[in-house]
């Protein structure tokens, strides 16, 4: 999962970005609503976190030009404390839910799962399940009927992606972009490694389920019979 926070309270924003790392979110975050529309166009992030009160542009205004965009990527505002009118137009806009500052870490990344689980996402404290393979991305573990093994966290990430988007080709493009970000400097190279890498440990674990390459395209799970 790839989180975006758009907060011009850099300390604020240094400190989210933290708390989503530690619970093994990829994170991103940025200072003025300018940038942060930039941003969430390029359609790699999951979740948006948005400020209302920024330089630019606002949070509510940087919603609704994403929405006249048919960026549908879920919103939590954060809002002043008891500022109502902030919350109730932005929900109007179209933000899928909003925390009130300051606010404790338990209760961002409860609001986070649960609009993530509103829009029929992945959780990262849920198990993933696909052909016979079993992620939990909360601890980082692949398991494989009796047998697990501990990924690194660009491993997890790699495979989650792989199995979100099931029998999807996924290219390298596509994967560096969700797991490193679209300015990002790695290159394909990058993204060989990584599933040279999960193809050893899928082998080691005996797994019927494997990485196929399809030419010039991309990557695809594929389950043996």
């Amino acid at each position: 999962m790839r989180i975006l926070i758009v907060e011009d309270e850099v300390h604020l924003a240094e400190a989210v970005t933290q708390i989503l790392k530690k619970h093994n979110y990829s994170a991103d975050a940025v200072h003025d609503g300018r940038t942060g529309f930039d941003y969430a166009l390029s359609g790699i992030y999951d979740l948006l976190l948005l400020d209302i009160m920024m330089p630019e542009m606002d949070g509510i205004s940087l919603l609704r030009a994403l929405r006249k965009k048919g960026i549908p990527t879920p919103v939590i505002f954060l809002t002043a404390k008891g500022d109502t009118t902030d919350m109730v137009t932005g929900l109007d806009y179209g933000a899928d839910d909003y925390i009130a500052k300051p606010f404790s870490s338990e209760e961002l990344l409860a609001r986070i799962r649960a609009v993530l689980r509103r829009k029929g996402e992945v959780l990262p404290d849920d198990a993933l399940k696909y052909g016979d393979l079993e992620l939990n991305t909360t601890n980082l573990k692949l398991m494989v009927g009796g047998k697990e093994m501990k990924l690194n966290l660009k491993e997890s990430e790699l495979l989650e992606l792989l199995m979100v988007r099931k029998q999807s080709v996924t290219s390298k493009e596509q994967i560096i972009e969700k797991l490193w970000g679209f300015d990002s400097e790695a290159e394909h190279n990058n993204v060989e490694v990584y599933i040279s890498f999960l193809r050893k440990k899928l082998t080691f674990l005996g797994a019927s389920t494997r990485i196929s390459t399809i030419r010039n395209v991309g990557y695809v799970l594929e389950v043996n019979a």
